[in-house]
């Protein structure tokens, strides 16, 4: 199945995304900011990444425009998981660069469909 790297700064949330990703066969890795993130995506070339919006520092908007502008990251798929549920939230994050967009709390049916539908599966 799919690396997959969640970058996101709640503790809590990593381990509820962990736990559906995992039980699904997906190998997952976390970091806690968006900086992390953007450097982690680097290193670890990972085959999608869930990202949060709302973290302290540079937010998840910003970290999906620098990973998908770079040469290096461009092509790795990243659904935006945030609790920013507007529509206008949904647009922007498309906008930069994000493949899909998840309200949270997220439903484990449909985390999964839509991962498995960025991923080609």
């Amino acid at each position: 199945m799919a690396n997959v790297l969640i970058v996101d700064d709640s503790p809590t949330e990593i381990h509820v995304l962990q736990g559906i990703l995992q039980k699904n066969g997906h190998t997952v890795e976390s970091v806690m900011s968006a900086e992390e993130g953007i450097a982690k995506s680097k290193s670890m070339k990972p085959d999608l990444i869930l990202m949060d919006v709302v973290m302290p520092g540079m937010n998840g908007f910003q970290a999906t425009r620098a990973i998908s502008k770079d040469p290096e990251t461009q092509n790795i798929p990243i659904i935006i998981v945030s609790t920013k549920d507007q529509e206008t939230d949904r647009v922007w994050g498309m906008r930069q660069g994000a493949k899909d967009y998840i309200s949270k709390p997220v439903d484990e049916a449909d985390l999964i469909s839509k991962i498995n539908a960025v991923l080609g599966g």
